[in-house]
């Protein structure tokens, strides 16, 4: 693999050959997304820390919640967008864009949310996500009450902070390596 070809800054060289149940999943994700996200390719150098990673992925984000996959690619935008994280705001905006079908809206949530037509549902939901990113320890009640008064379960409180806390997380180590959005994820859905 040549350096531009690396998902990362960093020099981990993948497993070769990978094992069969994540080559399968890399030929799934192939067939359905046309490329292996970036995102995985950076985990390849440890098997353990890829399957814990996309196991928790694929609870929070595609999983059965009271959060339709558009909300949850909403929240990971909107806390992409704070923590100013490229690979997740290209990744993410594409995945709103598509799921929404107006690249309009992916846009404006990349930017600013607040500028998107959002229903007082989303918006509540994106103000938490907001909050909880930028100073999570000011959380009180009245937030998750404010949740529920828009007809947002308890469960459903949890889900969300499920996903700020996951891309919290993935904004971070994503930045510290300078993990690289694939090529595709720029003009999908436009």
């Amino acid at each position: 693999m040549s350096q531009s070809d690396q998902p990362t800054a960093l020099n981990l060289p993948a497993v070769d050959p990978l094992p069969e149940g994540t080559q399968k999943y890399f030929d799934v994700c192939q067939d359905k997304l046309g490329m292996i996200p970036n995102v995985l390719r950076s985990y390849t150098f440890d098997i353990a820390k890829l399957d814990a990673f996309t196991a928790m992925y694929n609870d929070l984000m595609l999983a059965g919640s009271g959060l339709s996959k558009l909300e949850r690619e909403m929240i990971a935008v909107v806390v992409s967008s704070i923590n100013k994280c490229f690979y997740c705001l290209t990744a993410h905006g594409a995945a709103v864009r598509e799921l929404s079908g107006d690249p309009i809206l992916g846009e404006m949530m990349v930017m600013n949310y607040r500028a998107a037509d959002l229903d007082p549902r989303q918006r509540t939901m994106l103000d938490f996500a907001e909050k909880v990113t930028k100073e999570s320890y000011t959380t009180e009640e009245a937030d998750r009450q404010a949740l529920r008064d828009v007809g947002f379960s308890d469960r459903d409180i949890f889900d969300i902070a499920s996903v700020v806390g996951f891309f919290n997380m993935t904004n971070r180590v994503a930045s510290a390596i300078d993990m690289r959005p694939n090529p595709e994820y720029h003009a999908q859905h436009r």
